[in-house]
């Protein structure tokens, strides 16, 4: 159910800063980032922009695969939230798919004030090969990830637990899961905790 006390949400304040096609063009590598990743049309912009109270802070497009580059958002001067571009749309040209699976690999090797990743799943088509690769990238880096389950309002509640039961059992260790919807906001307070311990930000009701 919807929660008519919601935690206090640091993440209104969320504002653009930069979007980068290479690392170099990332902001200094200090302070603590945790990024969104996710298959194209899994909800990831919607996501953010439920997140931050801002309609349009994250582009959606009812086309897939919009996000091509490392989108930046600042929430203050010392965390950052990093948009990862959107996968397993077909009509991204391969040597494009094939830059950012280079440039995503280092990011996860090299980018030192990476704290955690939120991976981004549609319920009703959760781990694919993506989703794997991202969990398996983050089990290297040694990267905590919390998987959003998202549409949960296209599922009923039995399915989507459902789904959410089977998605934790075959989640690397150290890995979390939950349900969100950003048409209904329900997750959205577990989602704020979430990133309010990797930020290191202390919660409030």
């Amino acid at each position: 159910m919807t929660s008519t006390h919601r935690k206090h949400n640091p993440y209104r304040s969320a504002t653009y800063v930069v979007s980068a096609h290479e690392l170099r063009q990332l902001p200094p590598d200090k302070g603590i980032e945790v990024a969104f990743a996710g298959r194209s049309n899994a909800g990831k912009s919607s996501a953010i922009n439920t997140l931050t109270d801002q309609k349009a802070l994250a582009r959606t497009s009812k086309t897939p695969g919009r996000t091509q580059q490392i989108v930046i958002f600042d929430i203050d001067s010392e965390r950052r939230i990093a948009d990862l571009p959107g996968y397993g749309y077909a009509k991204v040209p391969e040597k494009l798919r094939a830059h950012w699976r280079h440039v995503m690999q280092q990011y996860f090797q090299q980018r030192r004030s990476l704290r955690g990743v939120i991976l981004v799943m549609d319920i009703r088509h959760p781990m694919r090969p993506f989703d794997e690769q991202m969990l398996e990238w983050c089990s290297a880096s040694g990267v905590p990830c919390h998987v959003l389950l998202t549409k949960a309002d296209k599922l009923k509640r039995g399915p989507a637990q459902s789904t959410l039961y089977q998605v934790r059992k075959y989640l690397p260790a150290g890995a979390s899961v939950q349900v969100f919807s950003s048409k209904s906001r329900d997750g959205l307070d577990e989602l704020i905790s979430r990133l309010n311990e990797w930020y290191g930000i202390a919660s409030t009701v």
